[in-house]
């Protein structure tokens, strides 16, 4: 039995290399692998004892051979092809083990054209490719996390044609993504990142539970960003809504840097947030705006959670809590939850990947664009269009407003007073209705609005949406502004005394 070891990727190939030689495998290997394995004494032939061709162009060829895909290709079941093996001089070549050209690190790395160039892979993909079209008979092994399991295999004459079969389909991906990543690569360098196709590729995290209904089957794929680095389940097993809703909570606590941000969210849509000294004192002001609607909600927390802010959400039913961490005794508490979920950075403060682009799926197909950004200094650099002035403290409530509403489904209109949401109206088919609601909800929670800051996160188109946030006693507005009608709303601000400011900037979410 033969097995070719070519990785670009040299981690842990010595000991498997190592493993297959005392199982009576004969190796040969490419290149650094060659040498690498050379050196720590693994008896190993060189591919050019293969090819009966030296490896050249700078090394862009050297196992595109019929001595190397004929060994691998040929079908030993079928004695057409055995006897034309024999007749041609081709030995059988029984594991293909590859990783590939590190494109991904280059491409982190350097600008170089060139350079990223010469680090697209051919001759690896190629090799894979072929084994993976004739695992019936030859092992494909593109992950050195299956080095070990491969070895158990073939000791315990385990290597079935389903586990076979599986390694298969693993290689087929590892193409796959590698090509994909390649192609979007070259979009984004000469296509401003909107080629011909666009492909998103994703590693399964892990299964959800369920999808957005049981009979729905799911789960969470992550891009290259290693997003499961950054998002460990501690307790329970989510399911789609639940990750769903964890997003839009992340979204919003994390745009607050090192604040003790606190964002309740049900359904995708926040219904509590408060800025405060501490994290409990956050919870206890953000379960304030709605706490109806947080029962069986989503919590994000910027911060680690102890517990005092452990037992205090334990007084509600809540689904998921995601935090930067736990402490233990936070952890102990929660233990009494059976249905809770928790999810964990292992950080200080939630942060974010930022992709660089977002889609959505319709019928058929998809939506593709390059992810919005409510940056920092939006409100900061907002134009005053009013007469009056915002206080520094409604200067705040603007901040926390304005990208609240950003991060919310449109149309949507959100009050803030004293660093906590007080109402917020989401979704709805008009901006007047979205502030009417907002307030509707506001009193029946006997919550006070007046002296609070508003944003829409899109234009008010007339002045009546000025009006009725100056009956309910709204003292600061921010929006994008844009309307053919800007002047009205602008008069309105100054005859109801109330300061007003344009971002310039729409944060539409649909």
């Amino acid at each position: 039995m033969r097995a070719l070891l070519s990785v670009s990727d040299k981690a842990g190939i010595i000991e498997f290399a190592k493993g297959l030689e005392r199982q009576g495998w004969e190796i040969i290997s490419t290149g650094g692998t060659y040498k690498k394995l050379s050196e720590s004494g693994v008896k190993v032939i060189e591919i050019d004892e293969v090819t009966k061709f030296p490896e050249c162009f700078e090394g862009r060829v050297k196992t595109l051979n019929p001595y190397v895909h004929g060994g691998i290709l040929h079908k030993r079941g079928d004695a057409a092809h055995v006897a034309q093996a024999k007749e041609l001089g081709v030995e059988g070549i029984d594991l293909v083990c590859v990783n590939l050209y590190p494109f991904k690190e280059t491409i982190e790395r350097t600008e170089d054209f060139g350079e990223i160039i010469e680090n697209i892979d051919i001759g690896g993909p190629t090799m894979v490719r072929s084994a993976a079209k004739n695992f019936n008979d030859v092992l494909i092994v593109t992950d050195a996390n299956d080095y070990d399991v491969v070895l158990s295999a073939l000791s315990n004459k385990e290597d079935s044609l389903e586990f076979r079969r599986g390694l298969m389909i693993k290689a087929f991906e590892h193409t796959a993504a590698y090509d994909s990543m390649i192609a979007n690569y070259m979009n984004s360098r000469f296509n401003d990142g909107f080629g011909e196709y666009q492909f998103i590729t994703g590693k399964k995290s892990f299964q959800t539970r369920y999808g957005e209904n049981p009979h729905q089957k799911g789960a969470l794929y992550e891009f290259d960003t290693h997003f499961s680095d950054n998002f460990k389940q501690v307790k329970g097993e989510a399911s789609f809504n639940n990750i769903n809703d964890v997003n839009g909570a992340l979204k919003i606590a994390s745009s607050f840097g090192d604040e003790n941000a606190v964002c309740i969210v049900k359904h995708g849509n926040p219904c509590g947030f408060a800025l405060r000294d501490t994290l409990l004192a956050s919870y206890e002001e953000a379960l304030k705006c709605d706490p109806i609607s947080a029962f069986g909600g989503v919590v994000a927390v910027n911060g680690i959670v102890d517990a005092a802010l452990a037992e205090k959400m334990n007084e509600l039913f809540l689904e998921v809590v995601m935090a930067a961490d736990f402490t233990a005794k936070a952890l102990e508490v929660f233990s009494k939850k059976k249905r809770l979920k928790l999810f964990s950075q292992g950080g200080t403060k939630l942060v974010m990947s930022k992709d660089s682009h977002d889609f959505k799926h319709v019928d058929g197909g998809f939506v593709y664009q390059n992810s919005d950004c409510i940056c920092d200094n939006e409100v900061h650099n907002s134009e005053k269009k009013s007469e009056l002035t915002a206080t520094t403290q409604e200067m705040k409530d603007l901040e926390i407003a304005w990208k609240v509403a950003g991060l919310t489904k449109s149309n949507c209109v959100v009050y803030v007073k004293d660093s906590a949401m007080v109402a917020v109206g989401m979704g709805m088919t008009s901006r007047v209705d979205a502030a009417q609601c907002a307030l509707k909800k506001a009193k029946e929670m006997g919550l006070d609005v007046s002296g609070a800051a508003m944003a829409s996160e899109a234009f008010f188109p007339f002045r009546d949406s000025i009006d009725a946030a100056a009956e309910a006693g709204i003292k600061a507005i921010i929006e994008p502004g844009g309307s053919i009608r800007d002047d009205e709303v602008i008069d309105a601000a100054n005859e109801h005394g109330i300061s007003l400011y344009f971002t310039t900037v729409r944060h539409f979410l649909h």
